[in-house]
């Protein structure tokens, strides 16, 4: 995978984080969201965080393997 492809990747996924922090954020406004819902949003967030840490990673490697 080239170094535009995971960056591509990662812009993806920060597009996914900022809409379930959103969702978490709305349903803390509210105060009647679900208790269950929340702690799954934290798990994809810490998921989707992740995932974004390796496809730059990935990003950092394959641009340094093309230098």
């Amino acid at each position: 995978m080239s170094a535009d492809e995971s960056l591509t990747r990662a812009e993806e996924l920060l597009a996914r984080l900022e809409a379930a922090r959103t969702e978490l954020e709305q349903l803390s406004a509210t105060g009647d969201g679900s208790p269950d819902r929340a702690i799954e949003l934290l798990g994809e967030l810490a998921e989707l965080a992740k995932a974004v840490e390796e496809e730059l990673e990935k990003a950092q490697r394959a641009a340094g393997s093309d230098a």
